[in-house]
C-alpha cells in the first residue's frame, strides 16, 4: 500500500520528498543526525532531543518494534522523525506494537523514503539548522517560509520544559549506602537505575529545586542531569551548581549538567557545527590513559584550555576527557573540591557501556567525602 506523500525542507532551502511515518501533519524542529545502529527506541524518548527533528543514519529503523521497558522517559520527545527504510514488519520476543503505531499514537510526524545519507552528508557540511516536515501541505515555499519563522536552538531555554513539576525518589537496590539529589533538567530513567544498582536512593528535583532543598535531603552528593536546549540560558541551575560547590557537596554531571558545571567554574560554551549523536564516539579518560566507545547527545560544549589547568573560583580545574574525533572537550575534573562531569552519557542503556565506572566514580566521591 502506497504511503502519504511527505516534505522535508531545510531552512537552506534544500528539499526531500518521500512517505509519512508516523503521526499526519507538520512539524518543526532542529535537523541533527544519530548515527547509531541500535537504540532508536531510547532515542526517542530521550527528553535531550525536546524541538529537534532526528534523523537516522542507519538506513533500516523499526525491526524490533517498540516495547514497555526501554523508553527513558513517559513520552516521546522529538519533534519529528527522519528514516530511510522503515521496517515491514517487526520481531522481538518483548514488542509490543510496531515504531510506526507508536509514532502514530503520540501525534509524532515523521518522514520515510528519502536519502537520508544525502540529508546527513548536508547537515556535516552545513550544520544542524531548522526544518519542517509536512505530510499535509505539499506546498515547498510555503513550508520553507514557516521554517525560517522557528525559533533558533541557540539561546533556547528548554530545561524546564522537560523536568518533573514535582519531587520523586528511586529507592537503591539491596543495602542503601547513600542518597543524591538529582536535578532534573531532562534527566533519563536510567540515570537513578545506574545509581540504584551501587545502593543510591535518588531523589529526582525539579529544575528549579534550591540549595536548602537538597540540604532538607540530607543529600550526600548533588546530580546535574542531561537536558536540551542552550546551557548559556540556564542561569538558576548555574547559581545552584556554584552553591553546591561552595558547600563542598559531592557533584556529578552529565551532558547539559556538565555544560552547567563549566558555566559555574567561569568557562564560557558553545554551539557545535552538527553535534555529536549516536553510540560510537570514541573518547579518552585522559585519567586512565583509556580510550572509550561512548554514547553521545549534545549540540553544546565547554569551552575550557584543554592542556591546561585552569584556576577558578573554587580551585584548579582540568579537562579530563576528549573526545578523539574532533578534540572538544568531555569532561571536566575539579582538584579542590569534589566535582567532575562528563559531557557524554554512561548511562546509555542501549549503547556501549565503556563508561559505566564513571557511577563508580561517584560512589568513590561520595564515600570519600562522607
Amino acid at each position: 500500500m502506497k504511503r502519504r506523500a511527505a516534505l522535508l525542507v531545510l531552512e537552506d532551502g534544500r528539499t526531500f520528498r518521500g512517505e509519512a511515518f508516523g503521526g499526519i501533519g507538520e512539524t518543526f524542529g532542529e535537523a541533527v543526525f544519530n548515527t547509531g545502529m541500535t537504540g532508536y527506541q531510547e532515542t526517542l524518548t530521550d527528553p535531550s532531543y525536546h524541538r529537534q527533528v532526528v534523523v537516522q543514519t542507519a538506513p533500516q529503523i523499526g525491526n524490533t518494534g517498540v516495547n514497555g521497558e526501554d523508553d527513558e522517559s513517559d513520552r516521546v520527545w522529538v519533534a519529528g522523525y527522519v528514516v530511510r527504510d522503515p521496517a515491514r514488519t517487526y520481531s522481538n520476543w518483548r514488542a509490543t506494537c510496531s515504531l510506526q503505531d507508536r509514532l502514530a499514537v503520540e501525534g509524532i510526524v515523521g518522514i520515510s523514503g528519502i536519502d537520508t545519507r544525502a540529508l546527513t552528508r548536508h547537515l556535516r557540511e552545513r550544520g544542524a539548522m531548522r526544518v519542517g516536515v509536512s505530510s499535509v501541505d505539499d506546498d515547498r515555499d510555503g513550508l520553507l517560509q514557516r521554517v525560517r519563522q522557528q525559533p533558533q536552538m541557540l539561546g533556547a531555554d528548554l530545561s524546564a520544559e522537560v523536568s518533573t513539576p514535582q519531587r520523586y525518589t528511586v529507592e537503591a537496590q539491596g543495602e542503601h549506602r547513600f542518597t543524591v539529589a538529582a536535578v532534573d533538567l531532562g534527566i533519563k530513567r536510567n540515570v537513578p537505575r545506574r545509581l540504584a544498582a551501587r545502593g543510591v536512593t535518588t531523589h529526582v528535583l525539579p529544575a528549579n529545586t534550591t540549595l536548602e532543598e537538597i540540604r532538607a535531603l540530607n543529600a550526600d552528593a548533588v546530580f546535574f542531569s542531561p537536558g536540551p536546549g542552550d546551557p548559556a540560558t540556564a542561569d538558576g541551575p548555574v547559581q545552584l551548581a556554584k552553591s553546591v560547590m561552595a558547600a563542598k557537596i559531592p557533584l556529578f554531571g552529565i551532558c547539559f549538567g556538565s555544560q552547567i558545571l563549566g558555566r559555574a567554574l567561569g568557562f564560557g560554551t558553545y554551539k557545535l557545527g552538527y553535534g555529536h549523536r549516536g553510540i560510537n564516539q570514541p573518547v579518552m579518560d585522559r585519567t586512565t590513559g583509556k580510550v572509550e566507545v561512548t554514547s553521545h547527545n549534545h549540540g553544546f560544549a565547554v569551552d575550557a584550555p584543554r592542556d591546561t589547568r585552569t584556576t577558578t573560583e573554587f580551585g584548579d580545574v582540568e579537562v579530563s576527557h576528549v573526545c578523539l574525533n574532533d578534540g572538544v572537550v568531555e569532561g571536566l575534573r575539579c582538584l579542590d573540591v569534589p566535582a567532575f562531569t562528563v559531557q557524554y552519557h554512561p548511562e546509555a542503556a542501549a549503547g556501549p557501556h565503556d563508561a559505566d565506572y564513571l557511577f563508580d566514580r561517584f560512589a568513590e566521591l561520595m564515600n570519600t567525602n562522607a
